[in-house]
């Protein structure tokens, strides 16, 4: 037997044992790959924050290299990782200290006027009641109903206040939670430091070890995730900002009640595609109706007047075209993407998909290319000159 025939059988007997323990041993190799992940977590948070501050950290670095003189440009990068982090705790504790009381006077607001709440719901419910003549529904009290929703709304601010914050202590959730904090943020001023020095690092290591004829598209592939990713978060952070911010400005004007607690729900929900803007109009809405339902009704309104405002003036001249790609690819990334890794496919999935997206484009122009090449070489005979015709 050929020695090189020998190999190749190794190799496949090798691959078949491999794949057929992998699929008797599937749980126990699910929980070994859950274990790692729990085990790189620090890492992949640290990767994240290193990723969200890359580029503040390196206009800082450019900004105190051009203005630091001589040996004092080797302490610019330093320099520049500190700023970038004393901006970004600055813009949380302020974040922190202006949103935060309000969310809480919204919510004690909320629950201490459930009476009127089921009041209000039940006179709401006694006139579809008698406008549709639905006799069988008649009797039902809804105001008792919301008075226990209230109690029990009561006892369980009562246990998160009290009981939750002992049973908390008492476990090593917290501590957990403190280790892989302070790791993340080590691992991600390493990197952030370090970030010319790993990325030559890592662009040594394609050169050495990969092809020559990969080592190009690799490197393009890199590049395109890196600059696609930071588009995605850029944009998505952006109009969070900007649909938040209009959405609190709006609701003071027009007097809506719970203007902080909703402006920071419309926020939060932007972040989520596609399904985020229903979301937090829904969320909202809730919370308005009980008030009363037509402030609700022009609280819809006003969200969709905002949100088209926000999507087609706004947000075009703020931050662009953010990844190029349609919006069917956009709801089929955040559906498949949601249903198999939870809240992480849903983040990801979308500049996933636009990376595929943007490799199968420029594959398929490079191949339609070639074919218009090969066949226009087809159309010109052996020893035919194309151009005598036009002579």
């Amino acid at each position: 037997m050929e020695k090189k025939l020998f190999k190749q059988l190794i190799l496949l007997i090798t691959f078949s044992v491999v794949l057929v323990a992998f699929l008797v041993k599937l749980d126990a190799v699910g929980s070994w790959v859950g274990n790692v992940l729990v085990a790189f977590e620090p890492l992949f948070i640290g990767v994240a924050i290193a990723f969200v501050l890359h580029r503040p950290c390196n206009f800082f670095a450019r900004l105190y290299a051009a203005h630091l003189p001589g040996k004092g440009k080797r302490a610019a990068r330093g320099l520049a990782v500190a700023t970038s982090y004393v901006l970004l705790l600055a813009l949380i504790a302020v974040l922190i200290a202006l949103v935060v009381p309000e969310i809480i006077k919204s919510l004690e607001s909320f629950v201490g006027n459930m009476g009127t709440y089921g009041t209000n719901f039940q006179e709401l419910y006694d006139f579809v009641v008698e406008k549709f003549q639905l006799e069988s529904l008649a009797n039902l009290n809804l105001t008792g109903a919301i008075d226990d929703l209230n109690s029990l709304l009561s006892q369980l601010l009562d246990v998160l206040t009290e009981t939750v914050p002992h049973l908390i202590s008492a476990t090593g959730v917290v501590v957990r939670g403190v280790v892989t904090g302070v790791l993340a943020v080590v691992f991600s001023v390493y990197m952030l430091s370090g970030a010319p020095r790993l990325l030559a690092q890592c662009r040594r290591i394609a050169v050495t070890y990969l092809p020559k004829k990969m080592v190009g598209p690799f490197l393009s592939v890199v590049r395109l995730t890196a600059e696609t990713f930071t588009r995605y978060v850029t944009g998505q952070v952006t109009e969070a900002c900007i649909l938040g911010c209009l959405c609190f400005v709006g609701m003071c004007i027009f007097r809506f009640d719970y203007a902080p607690l909703i402006s920071v729900i419309i926020g939060v929900s932007a972040l989520i595609p596609v399904a985020g803007a229903y979301i937090g109009a829904i969320v909202a809405a809730v919370l308005l109706v009980l008030i009363d339902p037509l402030q609700a009704l022009w609280f819809l309104i006003f969200l969709v007047v905002l949100q088209q405002l926000e999507g087609n003036l706004i947000y075009p001249k703020v931050v662009g075209t953010t990844l190029g790609l349609p919006g069917i690819w956009v709801l089929a990334a955040v559906t498949v993407g949601s249903s198999l890794m939870g809240f992480a496919g849903l983040v990801i999935s979308v500049p996933v998909t636009a990376v595929l997206y943007t490799l199968l484009k420029r594959d398929m122009d490079v191949r339609d290319g070639k074919k218009r090449t090969e066949h226009g070489k087809e159309e010109v005979e052996p020893g035919e000159n194309p151009d005598s015709e036009k002579k």
